[in-house]
């Protein structure tokens, strides 16, 4: 494939596939980007990495994911429609990602979240994401924007500090029996759960990371638990994401995600970079997070991040934490 190939895996090709073909389609992915992407082509060059001979997924090079730190990843050349920014801290570089087709982005949170939660038109869904609001070319308001719009329900958008209008809309839609999905970033949760605690039957409560300083670290468990109370609720959702990436997975109890079928995730050996010691189908393991997202056909779909997690045989994962050489990110949860 030479470097002014373009990719023909788009739409149907990327979201719609016999899971079977999920190899065969990644190692696809590899060879069009390491042909097109010439800061993913030197990364594999200075691996010693035969592009030709790379024929499974372990064999694929994960670009580490604060290259997007650095350097602009693109696959291709183009004028990017949106830029994506990490929330990072004032101590930290942010993370940019160009994204070519924001279409791409769309259709894989969409598919994404058919696939775990269903029609967002069966939803009153409402924001509480005040530290991403507050600034620009967030992914992750980009996507709940967007299902707050598609739920069509009255009372489904942001808010920000307005925990006292929050508590009397949430009250109304449970009198109202209304399913509705509360996703928040976790420090607003905490100190919404803090101050409003209430039952909630009909409410599914998610929380997509983000302590940012703003109160004292701590592990996933811990925040989950103290929600569960506030809220009475057996069980915390979570969305894991990231700036670099296109796709989500989701965890509806204990900290368990599951990807959809066009992201997957493998571990390695932390001490060596190279070699991957866990991948869906082996035993249970823990090592650090590589993530394929086929969705990212135009940065970099082979992304090696500084999160610690557990790979289960059935290809579901946990983060344990971070690793670390790692910078904290805005987004993260600290180890157990």
């Amino acid at each position: 494939m030479n470097k002014r190939s373009s990719y023909t895996g788009t739409g149907t090709r990327i979201f719609d596939f016999n899971i079977s073909a999920f190899e065969s389609i990644a190692i696809e992915m590899f060879q069009f980007q390491y042909a097109n992407n010439g800061i993913y082509r030197q990364f594999a060059e200075a691996l010693g990495v035969d592009a030709a001979g790379v024929k499974a997924l372990e064999q694929i090079p994960f670009l580490p994911v604060n290259f997007f730190k650095t350097h602009s990843i693109q696959t291709t050349t183009f004028e990017p429609q949106m830029i994506f920014e990490s929330s990072g801290t004032t101590q930290t570089i942010n993370s940019k990602h160009a994204v070519k087709d924001i279409s791409l982005y769309r259709e894989s949170f969409l598919k994404g979240f058919a696939q775990f939660y269903g029609d967002p038109e069966d939803y009153c869904i409402i924001g509480l994401l005040p530290s991403y609001l507050e600034r620009r070319h967030s992914s992750l308001v980009t996507m709940v924007d967007e299902l707050t719009r598609l739920s069509k329900h009255s009372k489904s958008g942001f808010y920000l500090n307005e925990h006292d209008q929050l508590a009397r809309t949430l009250r109304e839609l449970e009198k109202d029996a209304q399913k509705t999905l509360l996703i928040g970033v976790t420090f607003a949760l905490l100190d919404f759960a803090e101050e409003h605690p209430m039952p909630l039957k009909h409410t599914i409560v998610m929380e997509t990371g983000g302590m940012k300083g703003r109160k004292t670290e701590m592990t996933r468990q811990e925040v989950h638990a103290q929600l569960k109370e506030a809220f009475h609720l057996p069980y915390i959702h979570s969305e894991y994401g990231m700036t670099e990436l296109l796709s989500q997975a989701y965890s509806k109890r204990d900290g368990i995600f599951h990807c959809p079928k066009w992201m997957r995730v493998l571990l390695r050996n932390e001490d060596d970079p190279l070699e991957i010691i866990s991948a869906p189908g082996t035993d249970s393991r823990s090592g650090v997070i590589n993530i394929i997202d086929l969705a990212n056909m135009y940065s970099c779909s082979f992304i090696a991040t500084d999160d610690a997690g557990r790979l289960y045989p059935d290809g579901s994962f946990e983060i344990l934490g971070r690793i670390d050489s790692s910078d904290i990110r805005g987004c993260s949860l600290m180890a157990v």
